[in-house]
């Protein structure tokens, strides 16, 4: 026995490539088990239809849309690898550092997609690489299996610049806007403004097989609120029992949705009592009070990453006090009021103008206006704004804020068409130090906020199955209390 010892026996810094012995030893004596290429069934085929759209709306321009990468979380760690919206919805494929090539030809576009090959067995990176080795991360489709699955040309990421992306012949192509400074500078790419906005107009009319995504995100989302609904007593805790608080409860829906999709949507919103009428809290670093009224705002994302947006407030104790019903009945009416505005042919903003003259009319009836109904719906008004002074509304899809960079005539300005799938979120938040309500308001914070699918005649409320009226949301949340283990 020797006394001599490795110059480096940690995982750290990749000194153990270097040691003869062991790289040989671990690049043979592996079986092979070849992985497949999944993508979520249709997407492929979907995908092949939203290249067609956007070639019709680019003839002759050359498209260049790059996944990204995972960020860096702290140190060496990285977040969970989501790749980019538009290259999803072009390509239906989940592979981190991947690059779709549109080329165009006479009558549209080739499409042509780079991946990075898998670190197998017999390359350094299968044991030297800690974010992408097998040895790692587990074995992962290749190209072959990627070719076979999208039904599109597939090539090495390493051959990328053979297709011209660093030469005269590719120079100027444009690119989404969300690429990588460095990975465009290398490249000679142009992120582009009209091609965000272009793909911005076309995602904003879904498909069928997008619609019925957005109906399993929106279905298992419904029964996340049930999980979280069931768990509210842990949450409050009783006696001697600590309850488990706001975190519990945003976990509870955290695990239902990484169990029936690919995970949340957007951070989940738990909010009790003072923590309600916080906007965007995504502390949840609260207890949860068994006398006030609960808001979640919380959506699963499917598989396929189409997402839904989905809010309610509950009571804790299943009874909703005097002060928090009549808040809950006058934002439910301004609900109520914002998607009888949404159907074919109206313009989009109608129904937040409907929902905000409820909330306006209702704030004057209170008292809480310093001025008529009138002046404070002016645009030089607005003074019922400061109790909801975020937006009620929004398009749904990939993204939770869809189609985000479509001009406003295009977004706010435009008619709603059957294939639109959007939100309708009205609420009033009335913070615990806001001196102009009266005591027995302060602290409560009400959001009402379902997805609607703009039909040819009409809309589909998608998140219909929870109530939204008062009654029902208490006959709602006590029958979930009952069920509590």
């Amino acid at each position: 026995m020797t006394d001599a010892r490795p110059p480096y026996a940690g995982t750290r810094y990749p000194k153990i490539k270097d040691i003869k012995g062991f790289t040989e030893h671990i690049a043979s004596g592996w079986g092979t088990d070849p992985v497949p290429a999944r993508p979520v069934e249709g997407a492929a085929q979907a995908a092949a239809e939203h290249r067609r759209r956007l070639s019709e709306r680019l003839p002759g321009a050359t498209v260049v849309v790059h996944s990204g990468t995972a960020p860096t979380r702290n140190d060496d760690n990285t977040y969970l690898f989501r790749p980019d919206s538009d290259f999803v919805w072009l390509t239906g494929c989940h592979a981190e550092d991947a690059v779709l090539v549109m080329t165009p030809r006479p009558g549209g576009h080739d499409a042509r997609l780079y991946l990075p090959p898998p670190f197998r067995p017999g390359d350094t990176g299968f044991f030297g690489d800690a974010n992408h080795g097998e040895l790692w991360v587990g074995a992962s489709p290749g190209l072959p299996e990627w070719a076979e699955a999208l039904q599109l040309d597939v090539a090495p990421l390493n051959a990328v610049d053979d297709h011209g992306l660093k030469g005269a012949s590719l120079k100027g192509a444009l690119t989404i806007q969300t690429t990588s400074e460095t990975f465009a500078a290398d490249h000679g790419l142009d992120p582009s403004a009209l091609l965000d906005r272009h793909l911005s107009v076309l995602r904003m009319v879904k498909d069928a097989w997008e619609i019925e995504q957005m109906r399993l995100a929106v279905d298992a989302t419904v029964t996340g609120f049930a999980a979280v609904a069931r768990e509210i007593p842990r949450a409050i805790g009783s006696g001697a029992v600590e309850g488990l608080g706001e975190r519990w409860l945003q976990g509870t829906f955290d695990r239902h949705a990484r169990t029936h999709g690919n995970g949340t949507g957007y951070t989940t919103i738990v909010g009790s009592g003072p923590n309600a009428p916080v906007l965007h809290w995504v502390r949840c670093d609260g207890p949860v009070l068994p006398d006030a009224a609960l808001l979640l705002d919380m959506g699963v994302e499917a598989e396929s990453l189409y997402t839904a947006d989905v809010t309610r407030t509950l009571p804790a104790s299943g009874t909703f006090s005097p002060q928090q019903r009549e808040v809950h009945d006058l934002v439910e009416k301004a609900h109520r009021a914002g998607m009888a505005q949404v159907r074919p042919g109206v313009q989009y903003l109608d129904f937040h103008f409907a929902a905000m003259e409820v909330i306006a009319q209702g704030l004057h009836d209170w008292g809480l206006l310093p001025v008529s109904v009138d002046e404070a719906l002016s645009p030089e008004g607005q003074q019922h704004r400061r109790y909801l002074a975020c937006g009620i509304g929004h398009h749904l899809g990939l993204d939770t804020h869809d189609c985000g960079h479509a001009e406003y005539e295009e977004y706010m300005g435009a008619d709603l068409e059957p294939g639109v799938v959007m939100t309708v979120e009205p609420g009033l938040y009335f913070h615990a130090h806001d001196l102009t309500v009266p005591p027995e308001l302060r602290g409560i914070g009400v959001r009402l906020e379902d997805d609607l699918l703009v039909t040819e005649d009409g809309a589909e409320v998608l998140s219909a199955a929870l109530p939204i009226d008062a009654a029902g949301v208490e006959a709602w949340t006590r029958a979930r209390l009952e069920e509590t283990p």
